[in-house]
């Protein structure tokens, strides 16, 4: 009886060893992130519905010939993961057979090479995180890459990614949501080289908020707060700055690429090249237009907000049909697109949970001061 006894103490004396740790290391953020939300500039009825999916979307690149592009949330788990919608309805990309070789994409960009890039997480890095590309002519692979363990280790999470306009370079954003160790990281295409900058730096670490998103605190089991690095990231259309920022930063960073490229500076060096743009919402996806204005979501407030080159916010669109707005992309004539993948519904829930909860949507609006004739696409 006595051994008994001690095995449950020692049991229960490991589970609250555990639970502490975990809740140290991933816990204990506060749901007070400022409210900088404001009455809309537009109505909601100035926004186009673009398609009901039964799975929610990740990301989204529109072509210059308005092709859809979308990754389908791996949070949600889907048999297809990447899908063009086609007259609205979403087909396997490039074709069914293809989806075998992914394990978690989620970021999608196409460059003015009009190469579709996927950006593959692999499972947080517990499998191999990968860069592939296809050409959109051919709907071909054209370029492949493995990043190796020193750069997209355990742990990692390969967000989201920007290409500059040569198609030469490659941004990516590893959040690190497990092993906690964010990063930029720069690949270079022509010499499949990958680089990984400023990883722990406090830039690239958001703040301790706990995301509150339409009536959800995102936190699993009040030990495990969803609280990723950086991940939202933009480039400009000159190719001379970066922003970028935690979901949970109160404020958004940049730092121009001519340091970013710079091999000869260390992470120190680096770390004082980055500027503070402005103060932010608890955003996700970012992108950015001709003129440098930044647009993010806000998902605490089922918002749409830019920010212009003063560091200015205007709320654009508030409507809680927009259920955690997470990827856009322009495409042509000024046309912004916007997923929703509503992951307060999706993140720990059952699969007949997150089937309940659907359609999932993805919408578009057109700012309204920018001009029809504004070729956006890729961004």
């Amino acid at each position: 009886m006595q051994r008994v006894k001690l095995f449950i103490f020692g049991v229960l004396l490991i589970f609250v060893v555990a639970t502490s740790s975990i809740y140290i290391k991933y816990g204990g953020g506060s749901v007070d992130f400022p409210n900088r939300s404001s009455s809309p500039a537009q109505d909601w009825s100035s926004v186009e519905l673009v398609a009901n999916l039964d799975t929610p979307p990740g990301n989204i690149a529109v072509s210059e010939r308005g092709r859809i592009f979308l990754s389908q949330h791996p949070e949600a788990r889907p048999e297809v993961k990447i899908i063009e919608l086609v007259n609205g309805v979403p087909l396997a990309f490039p074709n069914t057979e293809a989806q075998s070789q992914w394990h978690t994409p989620l970021g999608v960009r196409i460059d003015q090479q009009q190469r579709l890039w996927i950006l593959d997480a692999g499972e947080h890095g517990f499998k191999s995180v990968t860069l592939i590309a296809y050409d959109l002519t051919s709907n071909k692979q054209v370029h492949y890459f493995e990043f190796p363990s020193n750069i997209m280790g355990l742990g990692s999470h390969a967000n989201d990614l920007q290409v500059s306009q040569d198609g030469k370079i490659i941004y990516i954003a590893d959040a690190s949501i497990l092993s906690t160790n964010p990063g930029i990281i720069i690949y270079n295409v022509e010499k499949q080289l990958a680089r990984r900058v400023l990883s722990s730096h406090h830039s690239v670490i958001g703040d301790k908020y706990t995301p509150q998103v339409q009536g959800r605190v995102m936190s699993i089991g009040g030990i495990f707060d969803i609280r990723p690095g950086v991940d939202s990231i933009a480039l400009d259309r000159q190719n001379q700055w970066l922003y970028f920022a935690p979901i949970t930063e109160e404020v958004m960073y940049r730092i121009s690429t001519k340091a970013l490229l710079d091999q000869t500076l260390s992470d120190s060096d680096l770390s004082e090249k980055i500027e503070v743009f402005g103060e932010k919402t608890m955003s996700d996806g970012i992108t950015i237009d001709h003129q440098g204005r930044l647009y993010l979501s806000d998902l605490e407030n089922s918002a749409i907000v830019r920010m212009n080159q003063q560091g200015k916010l205007t709320t654009l669109l508030k409507d809680l049909n927009l259920r955690w707005p997470d990827g856009f992309s322009f495409g042509s004539d000024g046309w912004l697109y916007i997923t929703c993948s509503s992951l307060q519904d999706v993140i720990g829930r059952s699969s007949s949970n997150i089937k309940e909860k659907g359609p999932y949507q993805v919408y578009r609006f057109r700012p309204d001061d920018l001009q029809q004739s504004d070729k956006l696409a890729g961004h």
